[in-house]
């Protein structure tokens, strides 16, 4: 599958030898701030895609915006990355909403998935390297499940109409590092969250589905696991191990995956291949609109392209998210986004002029906020207060506007023109 375009990513040209010279970021498993990438070399990360049913929301830019910073971070810090990401283009989310619209199942998923490839390219999102779609990697996530019944960690559940094949999760003794959840927890969340804790004919009500087979009207593919399709858990940690490999740096994703679904990428990665599957888990917070968590079943969305259609430029937009510290919860309003656009406009006014205020300090203290944990808030307030000071005081450093059109697009993705 296809990405989308890649932006144009200026080096930063400014020598800032007090820069911390590692990225730190937090967490979930360890609820800490530990440090992610090698100190040279290829820095792998995965960050779970859409489910191409709707369109992009807020909530959805909000994370891809975050994890395209940490990969900026990576590149300035002179590393390369290799960067998975899986597109669920067969669930059940997907199919219900094709039948409930009409439409050919295969068609609504290519529609948004191109819708949100245009709103990513709009945001100027780095792409990933590998855009991994669930349906061409079936073989893949049936090799996986197949390999994992002769070690006795999948398995067929007794029922003459859907034989279905679950994970033995209780088998992996790291199960439950991630969340950090207690059990009856966990039982509550999986229910909640797509689960089927309560089916007969599981050893664990904690065990999740690896391949279900085929139903009527519903898309199916021959495997040796018999005819059928993946389960939701196990499409990404097919994806990851395939493309990076055990033990990558980081997982990554919005705070409402950390369980069930990357507890259970995590054991069910573990158990195919004997090593951790991600060395850090990193979650994005979510986004609200008129008090609530914005989502596609409750309907309370902000649309990219509804923006982006309305004349909203994009930039704008990704400085709007920027304004909130990757993991924190907020808000969506009209007045975030008013402010961000000010923002932008006094960025430009500074960056045109001949001559500003020196950014040496600036781009020093800018990279130490990206490095400690993405710090976007604490990074554009010093990039305010230069622009500020530029307009208001004479400078006399011809370079500078140069530099920090250079440093504000390499490290936070606004192009300022």
């Amino acid at each position: 599958m296809k990405a989308w375009t890649a932006p144009s990513m200026p080096t930063v040209n400014v020598d800032t030898p007090d820069a911390p010279g590692r990225l730190l970021v937090h967490d979930t498993a360890t609820d800490r701030l530990v440090q992610v990438g090698p100190a040279a070399g290829t820095a792998r990360m995965y960050v779970c895609g859409i489910t191409p049913y709707d369109a992009t929301h807020i909530g959805h830019a909000n994370t891809y915006v975050a994890f395209d910073l940490l990969l900026r971070t990576w590149c300035d810090l002179g590393l390369a990355v290799e960067y998975a990401q899986n597109v669920t283009d067969v669930d059940d989310p997907l199919l219900e909403r094709a039948l409930a619209t009409g439409k050919d199942w295969e068609q609504l998923a290519a529609e948004q998935t191109e819708l949100f490839r245009t709103d990513m390219e709009a945001l100027r999102v780095v792409p990933p390297n590998h855009y991994i779609g669930a349906v061409e990697c079936v073989p893949c996530v049936s090799e996986l499940v197949h390999s994992m019944h002769d070690t006795g960690l999948s398995y067929q559940i007794d029922d003459p109409k859907h034989p279905d094949w679950y994970f033995t999760s209780s088998a992996v003794p790291t199960f439950g590092i991630v969340s950090n959840l207690d059990r009856d927890t966990m039982l509550t969340r999986f229910a909640a969250m797509g689960g089927d804790p309560e089916r007969v004919g599981k050893k664990d009500a904690l065990d999740s589905l690896l391949w279900q087979m085929a139903r009527p009207d519903e898309p199916a593919w021959d495997s040796p696991l018999g005819r059928g399709r993946p389960g939701w858990h196990i499409e990404c940690t097919a994806i990851a191990l395939k493309y990076l490999g055990p033990a990558f740096d980081v997982q990554g994703g919005g705070s409402d995956l950390v369980f069930p679904h990357h507890e259970m990428s995590a054991a069910q990665g573990v158990a195919a291949s004997g090593d951790a599957f991600a060395q850090t888990y990193v979650h994005s917070g979510m986004v609200a609109l008129d008090g609530k968590k914005m989502s596609k079943s409750l309907g309370n969305l902000e649309l990219v392209s509804r923006l982006r259609a309305a004349g909203t430029e994009s930039a704008a937009i990704r400085l709007a998210l920027l304004a909130h510290h990757y993991r924190d919860d907020w808000e969506w309003t009209t007045d975030g986004l008013r402010r961000a656009e000010e923002r932008l406009d006094l960025w430009r006014r500074a960056t045109r002029l001949d001559a500003a205020q020196p950014v040496v300090d600036v781009v020093t203290r800018l990279r130490a906020a990206m490095r400690n944990d993405l710090d976007a808030p604490t990074a554009l307030g010093e990039i305010d207060a230069w622009a500020a000071a530029s307009i208001d005081v004479d400078g006399d450093d011809t370079d500078a506007p140069a530099q920090i059109k250079a440093t504000v697009d390499a490290l936070l993705g606004i192009s300022l023109g």
